[in-house]
């Protein structure tokens, strides 16, 4: 047994030594970059080379730099910045005509292909990472695992597969007749705290990378339940201990101050929305060292659509009025107080491929282009515990590297316009 047990350590260790030599033996990419924000925050540098070998980034050198036998990739124009990070996005869907019933005509794998489609255009928009917070699981793990395994293009990608939520709450199936009802209610829907405790094991143990729950109404949940909170305290602690216990972050779907606040007293992570946050809101999110993704642009997008669409409910359109036009001011609440901030734009209420429209709307919201350039690239990063290997263009870090032709720094608007997408060491767009 001794014997085997040597011969299968060499064999690993011939195996490793192997795998390191190709690494060394990857093809070298060298990126002349006329403008290097290589560190969102500090000041950009001139005339940079970024070198990578394989996905990641090897060294970054003063100067236009040419190592024999190298690729060389001329952006000595353009303004050189980390892949962009949108920490909210629902890629199985787009709102529209129909949205409503593709729980019920759609299976898990048209989710999984819509999804895919979504994923590209969001890739070529200049986000390498994103944050699922809702779908079909089946759909969404296929997907995740497809774009990881490189399968098909798509930004690297984290799930939380089916949110968490009481009965009838904004997350279980609503505005239809009992039977459907009682046919199609959320896998994930929980009322109690043993209840709760088991539906995110159930998540954890179906691979989700983060626990999302709905602490208050929604926008486009088809009932008249509100926007203020739907679980007990009982509930959200359950909840969150169960998830840390796991190792897994809880972030929540909260509008109303009564859930956000509620969701903070019970040591929850990070809130999405946000709409009427209030000081003790910024107090709690400032203690917990807790992240605001404010998705502003759902906000402008569903208020919008109640004035145009008529594929929305009464429900859906009174509540858009109502919360829609708040969200501009609450990112400005917010930012004042200190609040660290995660870029994330609800896609799949707005149309996908539109994301940076969130950053001109963060500037309008009082940020310079710098700050709304960070809350997607550092904040971010770290807010899906990825900062080790995104977020900033660093040696060790993935190459996930988007360009512009203009400076951002003076017009954020630049940033709808991306000219050059690298995800991992790999070119998905050069324009």
């Amino acid at each position: 047994m001794l014997k085997s047990a040597l011969a299968a350590l060499a064999l690993s260790a011939t195996a490793g030594f192997a795998i390191a030599q190709d690494a060394e033996e990857a093809p070298l990419t060298v990126i002349h970059a006329g403008w290097l924000l290589a560190v969102p925050g500090e000041d950009p540098l001139a005339d940079q080379s970024i070198l990578i070998r394989g996905e990641r980034i090897e060294a970054i050198e003063a100067g236009f730099v040419s190592p024999e036998g190298a690729e060389i990739v001329d952006l000595s124009d353009g303004y050189v910045m980390p892949g962009f990070i949108d920490s909210h996005v629902h890629l199985q869907s787009e709102l529209g005509p129909g949205r409503r019933f593709n729980a019920f005509t759609h299976s898990a794998s048209d989710l999984a292909f819509d999804g895919a489609v979504n994923a590209r255009t969001t890739l070529l928009a200049g986000f390498t990472t994103v944050q699922d917070v809702g779908g079909n699981f089946e759909a969404s793990l296929a997907l995740r695992d497809a774009i990881n395994d490189g399968d098909i293009p798509g930004p690297r990608l984290r799930i939380a597969g089916s949110s968490v939520t009481p009965t009838g709450g904004h997350g279980d199936v609503n505005g239809f007749n009992l039977d459907v009802l009682h046919m199609f209610s959320s896998e994930t829907s929980c009322d109690g705290p043993a209840a709760c405790r088991e539906a995110v094991r159930s998540l954890v143990r179906g691979g989700a990378d983060v626990i999302k729950i709905t602490a208050t109404g929604g926008v486009l949940s088809d009932t008249a339940a509100g926007v203020e909170r739907q679980f007990f305290d009982d509930e959200l602690a359950s909840i969150v201990e169960a998830a840390h216990m796991m190792g897994r972050r809880v972030t929540a779907h909260a509008h109303g101050a009564t859930g956000i606040n509620a969701f903070l007293e019970a040591g929850g992570d990070s809130i999405e929305h946000g709409t009427y946050l209030d000081r003790e809101s910024i107090r709690l999110m400032r203690r917990n060292n807790a992240y605001l993704v404010p998705t502003v642009l759902a906000g402008v997008t569903v208020a919008e659509l109640a004035e145009t669409a008529d594929f929305m409910t009464d429900n859906q359109r009174a509540k858009s009025r109502a919360v829609g036009p708040l969200m501009l001011d609450m990112a400005r609440r917010a930012h004042e107080g200190g609040v660290t901030i995660a870029f994330g734009t609800d896609s799949g209420v707005s149309r996908h491929g539109d994301n940076a429209r969130e950053f001109e709307l963060y500037v309008e919201a009082g940020m310079t282009p710098m700050e709304a350039i960070v809350t997607a690239t550092i904040n971010a990063s770290h807010h899906v515990q990825m900062e080790a290997d995104i977020g900033t263009i660093e040696a060790g870090k993935f190459a996930d590297i988007v360009a512009v032709d203009g400076n951002p720094l003076e017009s954020i608007s630049e940033l709808r316009d991306i000219d050059f997408v690298m995800k991992g060491g790999e070119v998905y767009l050069s324009e």
